[in-house]
């Protein structure tokens, strides 16, 4: 997102603070700065189509209704509409209620296609037209993505990410792109430009792009960033990242991209986790020690995976990144990290023995556990 950042879960009924972003306060002052670029504007009406039904609705929803009472209160034709909102958008005081501009292009604008993408590129400065961009590339693929390759080489970092961000395959929060899921060689020139980009915030939708890629074309992406600088820090940076549920996963090429493809020759001096019994709401410590058999230097990618118990009584493995090691030979290193064991919206617990496994370069070293308690 740009302006705010926004932590958003893909459920949306979790999470009641989100939807707050389009409270009534917020609402107000939309009207009011729409009716400031557009005084013909009836506010009263505006604000009764834009909180029906308010507390029932979720954080996406209520954007959406924000475009539609939009749509029905602004009397112009499309393209006089555009011109207003484009007006409207630098007013908005919270970056994802901007999103909403971009929600009525998406919703109005498929038979206007130059003049909306045109309005996206200029609205995604304020809040962002990821969501809002995909319909346009759904409608007509090669067209949509001759425009955002040039995009992705534009000034603003914002329309930048925006070439990147809205094409990729497994968009949070939106629908999927199956045709680039199936084949993603016609984004290779978007990522290619935005290899180096000197912004995080394009960097970080760079890393996420390929690593939507890996999750049903992973060679393609291995032969891709073959072909990328491996002096360039914002490369390197964006490789790591993108290659991380590879990396999870143990994928050799993947691990030795990060120079960690061989076996860890090391001595386990340690690995445990406490308290051995917990209760809900409180963190377990593990700990593992280990020192270097090698007569050379070794790089290590050091992992954990939790066995999260299930409802059913089974077991749901999650891996989480630890640490990466540039261990030499006879050095010994002892890593130590809290873990929250609470519910999130993402996640319930169950009470029973939940398994821990200590990982290093993709390969299981040693196992432990603790018991959740009811």
């Amino acid at each position: 997102m740009n302006n705010e950042d926004v932590v958003l879960d893909a459920n949306e009924t979790s999470a009641p603070a989100l939807k707050e972003i389009f409270n009534r306060e917020r609402l107000q002052h939309i009207a009011d700065q729409t009716k400031a670029v557009h005084p013909p504007l009836d506010t009263a009406a505006f604000m009764t189509l834009a909180t029906a039904d308010l507390e029932s609705l979720g954080i996406m929803q209520r954007m959406r209704q924000v475009a539609t009472s939009l749509h029905a209160t602004l009397p112009g034709d499309y393209p006089a509409n555009i011109a207003i909102l484009k007006a409207l958008a630098p007013r908005i005081n919270h970056g994802f209620a901007s999103i909403s501009l971009a929600e009525y292009v998406a919703l109005y604008g498929l038979d206007h296609f130059d003049l909306s993408m045109d309005a996206l590129k200029y609205v995604t400065r304020f809040g962002s037209a990821e969501f809002a961009i995909r319909p346009f590339i759904l409608a007509n693929m090669p067209r949509a993505l001759a425009l955002m390759e040039e995009w992705s080489r534009d000034e603003n970092e914002h329309v930048r990410r925006l070439a990147c961000e809205g094409s990729r395959p497994r968009l949070p929060w939106s629908f999927q792109l199956k045709a680039l899921i199936d084949d993603p060689e016609p984004v290779r020139t978007i990522l290619d430009n935005l290899k180096t980009d000197e912004a995080l915030y394009v960097r970080k939708s760079v890393a996420n792009h390929l690593n939507d890629i890996t999750k049903s074309n992973p060679d393609w992406v291995l032969r891709l960033i073959e072909t990328w600088p491996k002096d360039n820090k914002h490369t390197v940076w964006i490789v790591r990242q993108a290659l991380r549920t590879l990396i999870k996963k143990g994928h050799a090429d993947a691990l030795a991209h990060l120079g960690a493809h061989e076996k860890a020759d090391i001595r386990l001096d340690e690995f445990r986790v406490s308290p051995e019994s917990v209760a809900l709401g409180n963190p377990v410590r593990i700990s593992a020690a280990f020192t270097s058999t090698a007569a050379k230097p070794q790089k290590l990618v050091v992992d954990y995976t939790v066995h999260y118990v299930k409802k059913s009584g089974g077991a749901s493995p999650k891996v989480f990144k630890w640490k990466e090691i540039d261990l030499q030979p006879g050095e010994r290193v002892a890593l130590s990290i809290s873990r929250a064991i609470r519910d999130f919206t993402t996640r319930k617990h169950y009470a029973g023995k939940h398994g821990i496994v200590l990982v290093i370069n993709g390969e299981t070293v040693a196992e432990t556990a603790f018991e959740l308690l009811t």
